[in-house]
């Protein structure tokens, strides 16, 4: 199958290689070094992240005059100044502050025309002070080349940049001019910036990401353009939320019950990454990094959170513990959960809701066109509040059994990790959300209230600096808001019993039915049994005190399919008033009996009022919320009587 990506590539870098072939022929040509920068592809950032990738900057040299064989070729520092922070990598080689940012020098490694091209990547072990070179022959070629002093070998062609706050200078890079007929191309890559110090949007839809181009030694490598646009930041992440389940104190979600689904969508087509190119359909290719030679070649378009990838043998055995361009894994995406009850168990799909493509991981899945269809698809790689799994290796496996989220003090996180994208696709990952309790009314468990959810990029990092640990990518927690992700609301019955007296010659008698077992046992009807209190709250006063109600008293337990009775005179002699009876069930009902002691002449008896409950605020402010028979959602009955 065609790698449309490759081809393309290839195609576009041919350009900067007319006459590289000859680049080195004849030993006189023009006086003046011409060279011109360009970037060849201007990339989206991310506005939450810390590392993100930056174009490649080619400088393109024409003309110039050879130095006599044995001459010692001019070095030049580049030192490129970003309007944010340079977050490549820092690499620990014979230097502080050397990175993964990287100078190439005609693009070795590439297999296009021209002797430069043909050259192995061969790295400069000083990026302190750079790597001399003296111009002569290279055996078996029949043209000047830079060599390595007192040698035959070609000299060194790629260059490790130091990283100084919003800089990186490339030290001591040879420039042997390459004569009328032929160009020398330097290009530099693997330059990433803190993409978050530039967050916000202009006018044009995008921040730019500048780039000045400063020369040590301008008679050597003077450039005609020395201020590029490298980059363009805006938002990369958005969420959206499916409805917040609500769940009820007493009737516990057993098994796990749908809560909420959460979704992550890019805000542009490359916001979503994985760790490495899949170039072959076998499972996590673009992940699975064994000969970490895959991204090889200058100037690739890998749409991956890696990008030019300098083999360890460039740098010699157990020089480096990392590849120069590796990232650690692809683009991670988090849910943060917070508030949720003790006693409740939240749980996260192992994948997205997606079907998993045939070979999950691998490149066909990843294509737009052809017989395989695309499939955006994301694994889950940690429950356990943590996001540093660094090798890439481990995911979930593919189920559809959901997987426990580790909760401390109410709060949690799951991550999954993007392991099949498409660049030309805006994606979404949608993952359900489960949560399971058993209830206990009697230790109130769990505690009525709403949990929320906040989805950002991961692993979330607190610092946007250069680092030699921390892990690429790295995101800020981002600006989304936090949602609801459930609700847990109080089983209970509200009664409102209102008038009942002790007083002048009369008492009232008192009833509250817990009907919480019923007839109706068939799904979905069955309500299951409950047993709670009732306390009773009294206004009103005695004839001692007119004003000044009794203190609230309470039913003791009453069982489902049992209920409790008694009289003012007995719980509160000589009060007069109303009553509110808040049951710790759902299904009360009431009951009140006046009369004259003994009912010999006056007597009279109602249901209590059922009230809408207001929840574990205040009664339901809303209009359609009041009296009878309303719209709200509660979690006792709402009768009148």
């Amino acid at each position: 199958m065609v790698d449309f990506r490759r081809v393309m590539t290839a195609l576009a870098v041919l350009a900067l290689f007319v006459g590289l072939a000859s680049a080195q022929v004849g030993s006189t040509g023009q006086s003046q070094l011409t060279c011109a920068t360009n970037v060849t592809v201007t990339p989206a950032l991310r506005a939450e992240g810390y590392t993100e990738q930056t174009g490649d900057i080619t400088i393109s040299c024409t003309g110039g005059v050879l130095p006599a064989v044995g001459a010692t070729v001019p070095l030049v520092n580049i030192t490129i100044f970003y309007n944010a922070l340079v977050t490549s990598r820092l690499l620990p080689v014979q230097s502080v502050n050397s990175s993964e940012a990287l100078l190439l020098i005609d693009e070795p490694g590439s297999a296009l025309p021209g002797f430069g091209p043909s050259l192995p990547q061969s790295l400069c072990p000083t990026p302190a002070a750079g790597c001399p070179a003296v111009a002569g022959f290279t055996t078996g070629t029949p043209f000047e080349v830079a060599v390595q002093p007192g040698t035959t070998t070609p000299a060194f062609n790629v260059y490790q940049g130091v990283v100084a706050g919003n800089s990186v200078t490339f030290n001591g890079v040879p420039v042997m001019p390459p004569t009328t007929t032929g160009s020398r191309v330097f290009r530099i890559t693997n330059v990433r910036i803190n993409a978050n110090q530039l967050g916000g949007l202009s006018t044009t839809g995008g921040q730019a990401v500048t780039a000045s181009i400063s020369i040590s030694n301008p008679t050597s490598l003077s450039i005609s353009q020395s201020f590029l646009n490298v980059g363009f930041v805006s938002p990369g992440l958005s969420a959206s939320y499916g409805t917040a389940a609500g769940f009820t104190q007493c009737t516990g979600p057993n098994p796990p019950q749908l809560a909420q689904t959460i979704t992550f969508q890019e805000q542009f087509s490359t916001a979503f990454k994985t760790r490495g190119f899949a170039q072959a359909n076998t499972a996590n290719a673009g992940q699975l990094f064994a000969s970490q030679t895959q991204q090889n070649v200058p100037g690739g378009q890998y749409y991956s959170e890696s990008n030019f990838i300098l083999p360890n043998t460039a740098y010699g055995a157990g020089t480096l513990g990392t590849n120069p361009g590796l990232a650690d894994y692809g683009t991670r995406l988090k849910a943060t959960f917070n508030n949720v009850p003790s006693g409740v168990s939240v749980y996260v799909d192992a994948a997205n809701t997606q079907t998993p493509p045939a070979v999950v991981g691998g490149s066909a899945a990843n294509a737009s066109t052809g017989s395989a269809a695309y499939v955006g698809y994301a694994q889950l790689i940690s429950v356990a509040g943590t996001d540093s799994n660094a090798d890439g290796t481990t995911f979930a496996p593919i189920t559809k059994q959901p997987s426990a989220v580790t909760l401390v003090n109410g709060s949690g996180a799951a991550v999954w990790e993007a392991v099949n994208t498409n660049p030309n696709t805006i994606e979404s990952f949608s993952f359900g959300v489960y949560i399971s309790y058993t209830p206990n009314i009697s230790t109130n468990t769990p505690a009525p209230g709403t949990a929320t959810v906040t989805l950002s990029f991961a692993p979330t990092a607190t610092s946007g600096a250069a680092s030699s640990t921390l892990p690429i990518p790295r995101f800020s927690s981002g600006s989304l808001a936090a949602a609801n992700l459930f609700t847990i609301t109080v089983c209970r019955t509200i009664l409102l019993y209102p008038f009942v007296t002790n007083q002048a010659g009369f008492d009232t008698g008192l009833t509250i039915a817990n009907t919480s077992q019923d007839p109706f046992t068939i799904a979905p009807n069955v309500t299951g049994s409950q047993t709670g209190s009732c306390s009773l709250n009294y206004y009103g006063g005695t004839t001692a005190a007119p004003t000044v109600p009794p203190a609230a008293g309470n039913t003791g337990p009453i069982a489902g399919g049992s209920y409790w009775k008694n009289t003012v005179g007995t719980i509160a002699p000589t009060f007069e008033g109303y009553i509110f009876a808040v049951c710790n069930f759902q299904y009360a009902h009431g009951f009140a009996f006046i009369s004259d002691v003994g009912a010999r002449n006056l007597a009279m008896g109602y249901l209590a009022l059922i009230i809408p409950d207001p929840g574990p605020g205040v009664r339901n402010p809303s209009p359609a919320c009041q009296g009878e028979g309303n719209a709200c959602a509660n979690t006792g009955e709402e009768e009148g009587h």
